[in-house]
């Protein structure tokens, strides 16, 4: 378990941001205006290291946008309505914020190329205008003005695939106060169809992408805070949904946050929920035709409020670990995976963060084979990143 602090930890991302081939993460502090980077070590992680975002962050998204080959972060600033671009240096360290205006209060943000260029772009959920901007990259770490597609009533999470298999990379956004997802099919130029919208449970919250049926086209999983299951749209044909059943009910309360992963390498993959009122993390395994078994539960520990997780490789052992980033208690906790479904929970180091954090991201920032981790706060101006020793611990980056 790590302390992150005073305030509020609200999301969590991986990545290898050092090149050492360790993940690296990345957590959101909404009360700070920050990100911290968690970079691995081979012992375990090293203290965070912080960088200045704008205000009241609430989402980070990693990808290589200047095409260096170093990995970069993205971060939604929802009291500035604008995004943070923070260029990596390949050593774990980061260059000052760069800032691009979006819609009102964003949310979410992700990173994909959605015009076939070869260059990453930016996709932002707006939650207060209703929308989402797109920020077609020009290869060099910068990006054009925005450009801003309607989508349902307050959306809070965006994901990037290509839900109909023609190649070009759709947008699926999951609206809060509608309940239902808005699907934008791309025409491959950086530019979308209008919306097409598909009721979920009540209060969506976060939206993932992933062929959990293998059938090779691409599923929607959705996380439902309101009706406190997840929704599952799956059959596409030609964009379209043709399926939609909910799994989980009652498991948790107050779902937050949904990854999609394998976990226990049969090839299938399972999801990965952050149920906030509960206390937990539920896994739900899933058997590869669509259907999964009833959900596992991994406690956080009393008044821990999970609220964003990550998963990736912590600890060197080539099987897949997770990350959480609780609100409540102001830590990231790891649970180490064996590659069967099994976890070791949290670990002794504690780390302390300025405030609770409120996303994570990781991946390998400093080019070192491990995932590094970076964490934007709750409320606050910066992020700080993580260094990962391989037994899933921290440490502060010096």
């Amino acid at each position: 378990m790590y302390a992150t602090g005073a305030f509020s930890s609200i999301s969590v991302a991986v990545g290898d941001f050092n090149k050492d081939h360790r993940l690296d993460i990345v957590v959101v502090n909404n009360d700070t205006g920050a990100i911290d980077i968690l970079v691995g070590r081979y012992e375990g992680f090293q203290n965070q290291t912080k960088y200045s975002v704008g205000s009241n962050p609430q989402s980070v998204s990693i990808g290589d946008v200047n095409n260096d080959t170093r990995l970069d972060i993205v971060v939604a600033n929802g009291g500035n309505n604008d995004v943070s671009i923070l260029l990596g240096y390949g050593n774990g360290s980061f260059e000052t914020e760069t800032r691009y205006s979006v819609g009102r209060s964003p949310q979410s943000v992700s990173i994909g190329n959605v015009n076939n260029d070869t260059r990453l772009d930016i996709v932002v959920a707006n939650q207060d205008s209703n929308d989402v901007s797109i920020l077609l990259g020009y290869g060099n770490g910068s990006f054009e003005n925005q450009k801003r597609y309607s989508v349902g009533s307050s959306p809070l999470s965006v994901s990037i695939g290509d839900i109909n298999n023609d190649t070009r990379p759709d947008i699926v956004v999951a609206n809060r106060l509608s309940s239902d997802v808005s699907i934008l099919l791309g025409y491959g130029n950086g530019s979308f169809e209008n919306q097409k919208r598909y009721s979920v449970g009540s209060s969506p919250r976060s939206v993932s992408i992933g062929d959990i049926n293998n059938d090779t086209r691409l599923d929607i999983v959705v996380a439902n805070g309101g009706s406190n299951d997840v929704s599952v749209l799956l059959q596409y044909n030609r964009g379209a949904i043709t399926y939609e059943m909910s799994l989980a009910p009652g498991g948790g309360s107050s779902l937050r946050y949904v990854v999609i992963g394998d976990l226990n390498n049969d090839t299938n993959l399972d999801i990965i929920l952050a149920n906030y009122g509960t206390n937990n993390i539920g896994v739900l395994f899933g058997y590869g035709n669509g259907s999964f078994e009833n959900q596992m539960m991994l406690s956080t520990g009393m008044n821990s409020q999970p609220i964003s997780v990550a998963v990736g490789d912590f600890n060197g052992d080539r099987e897949v670990d997770i990350a959480v980033a609780n609100h409540g208690t102001k830590h990231v906790d790891m649970m180490l995976g064996n590659g069967q479904g099994k976890f070791a929970i949290q670990t002794s180091y504690e780390i302390g963060f300025d405030t609770p954090p409120l996303v994570m991201a990781s991946g390998d920032f400093n080019n070192d084979a491990r995932s590094e981790i970076a964490v934007a706060y709750d409320g606050r101006d910066h992020v700080d990143i993580f260094i990962a020793y391989n037994n899933g611990s921290f440490e502060t980056e010096t």
